[in-house]
């Protein structure tokens, strides 16, 4: 029996990223009748919700079982002149990622969904059956290799094993499949059964009692302990007994 894959994607100010996604989600082999697709739009200063609300009209004409989107705003914008990797305010912004995660899959997440694809709009390049690759890996919690598109250097480093010490591109040589403490959200794929079952984003610091956190403040970028968001779903997932898989070399690309 073929698996209902649900696609889920937060957005914020990625007007411009509307039909390049669309386009890579419809060079995909896996048979559109077992893809639906939620996009939660929020805080956007631009037309992001009406132009990716347009756009999904070319999968639902391609037939995606489902193409939704929401909008929910939570009143955060990164102050004027801060990049959004600035250390300073990540327990701000990340916690509201999660915050827009969690409102996405609480929305979207039907009966009928077996595996939920967190993909990040900005996500550039990737197999066209990623899929059917991930599932056949047969893994709850499974990410490839997010790299930058202009170097080819690891982008998603919120994967990692060894507190933090060891990313994707540290683990290469340990073959196809590799165990991670923590995972990104560029790409994910996990059971949606794990998400039913509880598994959610962290919007507050998670896993202060878990050995598998970062305790290193150089690594961990402030002093306050506990893992939020992406880093938290994983630490989350090993206190639920759950073990996050990265493939180190299957690589996609970020802007």
């Amino acid at each position: 029996m073929t698996a209902n894959v649900l696609v889920l994607s937060p957005v914020k100010n990625a007007a411009h990223e509307a039909s390049g996604y669309v386009d890579r989600l419809l060079q995909l082999t896996y048979p559109a009748e077992h893809l639906a697709v939620g996009i939660l739009e929020g805080d956007s200063t631009d037309d992001s919700y009406a132009v990716f609300e347009a756009e999904l009209g070319r999968l639902a004409a391609a037939g995606w079982r489902s193409t939704r989107i929401w909008k929910r705003d939570f009143g955060y914008q990164i102050p004027a002149g801060v990049e959004r990797w600035e250390r300073s305010i990540q327990l701000a912004r990340r916690r509201v990622l999660a915050l827009s995660r969690n409102h996405l899959l609480f929305n979207a997440l039907t009966s009928d969904i077996d595996w939920v694809l967190w993909l990040d709009a900005d996500v550039i390049e990737f197999r066209a059956d990623i899929i059917e690759l991930l599932l056949g890996m047969k893994r709850d919690i499974l990410q490839p290799h997010c790299l930058h598109k202009r170097d080819g250097t690891t982008f998603d480093l919120n994967a990692w094993r060894d507190k933090g010490r060891l990313h994707l591109d540290d683990l290469r040589d340990e073959g196809f499949i590799v165990p991670l403490d923590t995972v990104g959200g560029t790409m994910l794929l996990v059971r949606a059964d794990c998400h039913r079952d509880g598994l959610i984003w962290p919007a507050f610091r998670y896993g202060l009692g878990n050995d598998k956190i970062r305790t290193d403040p150089s690594r961990l970028g402030r002093k306050e302990l506990g893992e939020i968001e992406t880093e938290g779903l994983g630490i989350m997932a090993n206190d639920m007994g759950l073990q996050c898989w990265g493939l180190p070399h299957v690589e996609i690309f970020h802007r």
